[in-house]
């Protein structure tokens, strides 16, 4: 499924410092024995001041790979905490909603800011691992959990369900060129906890690492944050977030109990805890606070029906599987697994030539437009054409009519009806270039 992998340094450029560089060719060294083909961004081992100071070159660096035909998935280097800064550049002229696909994202932390970016703009994508903090992983190999994951996404191209880990691990306390081939500690692992609510629920996930959430709210951090989110629109209405599962995970700050309350009193204040169906909640690093978190979640979301499962194999504790975001999912808890719709290349692919037939309408719709507005309507058409064309389009069309795909999928793009339509009235605005 997967044959080249691009990696971007959307937040910390620290993937291009010698200080990480044995870890680096751990890395590529894996992914190659994979079978995969490595690409770096332009931009992503040019270190961290560069990085740091240009956020305008790691949206440039997002954006070329989702436009690069040869690469299949966008794996983040590591995550930071400033990938905000990417928005106006990624925003402002509608070029991430250009450029996006149905290619594979991955990455977490930091990255959580980059999920909700592509949540916006209806994009499938899927959290959990990086490429310093996993596939580098300085041990005699990956995680064997973590490995488990990362290899059906890059087989497969989707993840069929997520169980509980045998293991955890302890975080290293020194990654120094000495500690090559040296496992961290490992324990045994408790499993999947409910802390109240039914055992049973579903919808489609999205969140991440509540370190991250925390600073769309507050500006302790970086004063601008809260302005430049609500500015973009980037964190979801209670609308938005009806029917999900909220993912919460937290960072290797190990943030406080009252910090980690704060953050659950404004994901309260804005309406998520009355929209999901659900809570998942990652194990903490090394378990710190563990007990206080559970005790946070109980007291401050204050509803005992509303289903919270605590102690999931996500985020910054070791190891660490993928969750997608943006596919219909099933918790139960009583089984301890975690389970996927399993068309997800599929459903991915018909979401990318949805967008682009909604994309193609509005600016049909529009009273006037500009050159800009032209150009991106023939993109689009050819798009749509390309696809209506194609055995993904008839396949796609077939499995729909079989009843084998999501009933919530927007799926218009599926109607022979409303691709001729929207292929004619292109037709009838003067355009013979299909």
């Amino acid at each position: 499924m997967v044959k080249t992998v691009g990696i971007v340094s959307l937040s910390s450029g620290i993937l291009g410092e010698d200080l990480v560089k044995h870890e680096l060719e751990i890395g590529v060294k894996r992914l190659l024995a994979m079978g995969l083909t490595v690409r770096f961004m332009p931009h992503a081992l040019k270190g961290l001041g560069y990085v740091r100071d240009h956020p305008q070159k790691r949206a440039q660096d997002l954006l070329t790979a989702f436009k690069d035909p040869e690469i299949d998935m966008i794996l983040c280097a590591i995550g930071g905490d400033d990938t905000y800064r990417l928005l106006p550049y990624l925003f402002d002229n509608g070029a991430l909603a250009d450029a996006v696909n149905d290619k594979i994202f991955l990455g977490f932390s930091d990255t959580t800011v980059n999920h909700f970016m592509l949540h916006k703009v209806g994009a499938v994508t899927y959290y959990g691992q990086s490429f310093l903090s996993d596939i580098c992983e300085m041990g005699p190999d990956m995680l064997p959990y973590s490995r488990t994951y990362f290899e059906e996404l890059v087989k497969t191209g989707g993840i069929r369900e997520i169980r509980p880990a045998d293991l955890w691990y302890s975080e290293r306390t020194s990654f120094a060129p000495d500690q090559i081939g040296v496992p961290p500690k490992a324990h045994k692992n408790v499993g999947f906890e409910l802390l109240h609510g039914p055992p049973v629920f579903s919808g489609k996930i999205l969140g991440g690492c509540i370190d991250s959430i925390y600073d769309f709210f507050n500006g302790d951090r970086y004063a601008d944050i809260p302005e430049m989110c609500r500015r973009y629109g980037l964190f979801p209405s209670p609308e938005d977030w009806k029917g999900r599962i909220l993912l919460l995970e937290s960072s290797e700050e190990k943030p406080s109990p009252e910090k980690y309350r704060t953050a659950l009193r404004f994901l309260k204040a804005a309406g998520v805890f009355d929209a999901v169906s659900g809570v998942l909640v990652g194990k903490p690093m090394d378990e710190a606070f563990a007990g206080d978190y559970k005790a946070a979640l109980a007291r401050e979301i204050g509803d005992p029906d509303l289903p919270v499962l605590f102690n999931v194999n996500i985020g910054h504790a070791n190891p660490r599987c993928i969750m997608p975001f943006g596919i219909d999912a099933t918790v139960d808890a009583n089984s301890r697994v975690i389970r996927f719709h399993g068309r997800q290349p599929q459903i991915r692919r018909i979401t990318y030539y949805e967008r682009a037939l909604r994309t193609a309408r509005s600016i049909m719709d529009l009273a006037s437009r500009s050159h800009e507005d032209t150009v991106r309507l023939k993109e689009k058409i050819r798009l749509l054409s390309d696809y209506y064309a194609s055995d993904d389009w008839k396949q796609d069309f077939a499995d729909d009519e079989a009843g084998l795909l999501p009933k919530d999928l927007r799926r218009g793009v599926l109607s022979e009806d409303g691709i001729d339509h929207i292929l004619e009235r292109y037709k009838d605005l003067g355009h013979r270039d299909i």
